[in-house]
């Protein structure tokens, strides 16, 4: 599933078509995705220019001058394609544009698109319920701090909490537990002064680094260019298991963890 830098990719890739242009033709050409496309969608948006573009979590925005946001989920599969040449079977909507078009292709329908009244927008229940962003001035040592006082909980597990932190997946996870020396495992009231220091360092830093990268193409994601995102090779206990580490060159671990692999280096992470 896109994660957060997936996700930052995408928008950003749409933005030079939509921002600041009218969207002179939006087409439903399926509307059973994960939830129904609300049945006034084209409506509200043909017409309507685009004011801007954005992110919340895992989550794409889309702001018009009618004051409603749309809020975009990739799903499983779902990415957005830039001027599409071909009408493949599974662009499910199309958003157009005198620069050009924008096409949401989901195979697997797990995607998803409402349009909410902007000033409502954060209230809607798949926002309200989203944590500080990483990559945002809440987020810092001392929210992270406050994540995990008291808890006995995995500091994989409080990461991978949304309402804690917004938009963290298992992948970049991983790699931030790695970069900062702390093994999944480790609770949260175990957690010292420094090793929360390095969290809140380090997670920023491979956030930002996988944006730069374009993403992690794993399966099906890809830039809304059609390139492919290209982190996955810079991973250094992601899906490493039994294989040596960058660093040390100890064996890269895995373990399971609420039903998600968990990779590690047990030497570099304590």
């Amino acid at each position: 599933m896109p994660e957060l830098p997936e996700v930052e990719t995408t928008m950003r890739g749409i933005a030079p078509l939509i921002e600041g242009e009218v969207l002179s033709r939006v087409e439903v050409r399926r509307p059973d995705l994960r939830w129904p496309v609300p049945a006034d969608f084209r409506q509200r948006l043909q017409g309507a220019c685009v004011t801007g573009t954005g992110r919340r979590a895992k989550y794409g925005l889309i702001h018009t001058d009618r004051g409603d946001t749309v809020i975009l989920h990739l799903g499983m599969s779902g990415r957005l394609r830039l001027d599409p040449q071909d009408a493949a079977a599974h662009d499910h909507v199309i958003f157009e544009t005198a620069r050009g078009t924008v096409a949401l292709n989901d195979p697997r329908r797990f995607g998803s698109l409402h349009i909410v009244p902007t000033e409502a927008l954060d209230s809607h229940p798949l926002i309200a319920a989203c944590g500080p962003e990483p990559l945002g001035p809440a987020f810092g040592a001392d929210h992270l701090r406050a994540v995990t006082r008291g808890s006995t909980s995995p500091i994989k597990t409080l990461l991978l909490d949304g309402r804690r932190v917004a938009g963290l997946g298992n992948i970049y996870v991983c790699e931030a537990l790695f970069e900062a020396g702390v093994r999944p495992t480790r609770r949260g009231t175990r957690l010292t002064r420094a090793d929360i220091e390095r969290l809140a360092t380090a997670i920023p830093h491979v956030l930002q680094r996988a944006i730069a990268a374009g993403g992690s193409t794993l399966r099906d994601y890809a830039q809304p260019s059609g390139d492919l995102g290209y982190f996955q090779h810079d991973f250094h206990v992601y899906g490493r298991e039994g294989r040596p580490c960058r660093r040390c060159g100890t064996v890269i671990g895995r373990i399971v963890q609420s039903g998600r692999s968990s990779f590690y280096c047990p030497s570099c992470q304590r």
